[in-house]
């Protein structure tokens, strides 16, 4: 069987994100996300760096790895040269690999992440586009955000975009031929084997939590159980 260390050693940015911690705790002096939740930097490189197995899957299966917001303000900081940003992609990586995203309220959101924003930009090369966006969804937009999509052919055209249309501007509409080779990249660079794999673990794990799954879309009881879970236990 594979050591999860030895998993996350093949990655380079894991080779050059953990150099020789010293448990000074800077990166966790200066990180934002260790102000507001229960993650701390410095206890996910001495973690790793022990190489503990039980540790580790642990660590891949608990939300704390998903609370870093990736500003890489550690980088600037560490007298080591460390990363712990880069060490968090990485077991952020494995984790989704492995499926163990799927034991933690956090990971589990990957999925919806993964339906909206992922499927978004092959469907339309938008990462975030107002079509898709449902104010039901979004209150705390306010009122303002469903008078806009009701109204955005005739708002956009006064503010001279390009709505919906071929050419340049704003929310224009991507040619086919240009989704077509951003598709073609996701396949070649593996990204869509690993949508898949989001996407398998997902289906298994609304199996076991008894919701209903559907092979695309939203409008499902898994969806929108990842959705709209708060334990409200990921702040100190």
């Amino acid at each position: 069987m594979v050591k999860l260390y030895d998993v996350l050693l093949q990655d380079i940015r894991f080779q050059e994100g953990l150099n020789a911690c010293m448990n000074c705790g800077v990166c966790t002096a200066i990180c934002p996300a260790s102000e507001f939740y229960k993650y701390d930097p410095r206890q996910i490189c001495d973690l790793v760096q022990s190489k503990d197995e039980e540790k580790i899957e642990e660590l891949l299966k608990s939300d704390t790895i998903w609370y870093c917001g990736q500003c890489m303000s550690c980088k600037t900081r560490c007298p080591r040269g460390n990363v712990p940003g880069l060490i968090i992609m990485v077991l952020r990586k494995v984790s989704q690999e492995l499926g163990y995203f799927t034991e933690s309220e956090k990971g589990r959101q990957q999925f919806a992440i993964k339906r909206v924003i992922g499927e978004n930009i092959l469907n339309t090369g938008y990462c975030a586009h107002v079509n898709i966006l449902d104010p039901k969804m979004h209150p705390e937009q306010g009122p303002i955000w469903k008078w806009y999509k009701d109204n955005i052919q005739d708002v956009t055209d006064r503010l001279g975009a390009n709505y919906n249309r071929l050419g340049p501007g704003a929310l224009r509409k991507i040619p086919e031929e240009n989704l077509a080779e951003i598709r073609k990249i996701y396949e070649v660079t593996g990204g869509m084997d690993f949508y898949n794999k989001i996407e398998k673990y997902s289906k298994e794990k609304a199996k076991d939590l008894k919701m209903s799954f559907d092979e695309q879309g939203i409008n499902n009881e898994y969806f929108y159980h990842v959705y709209l879970e708060n334990k409200n236990n990921h702040q100190k």
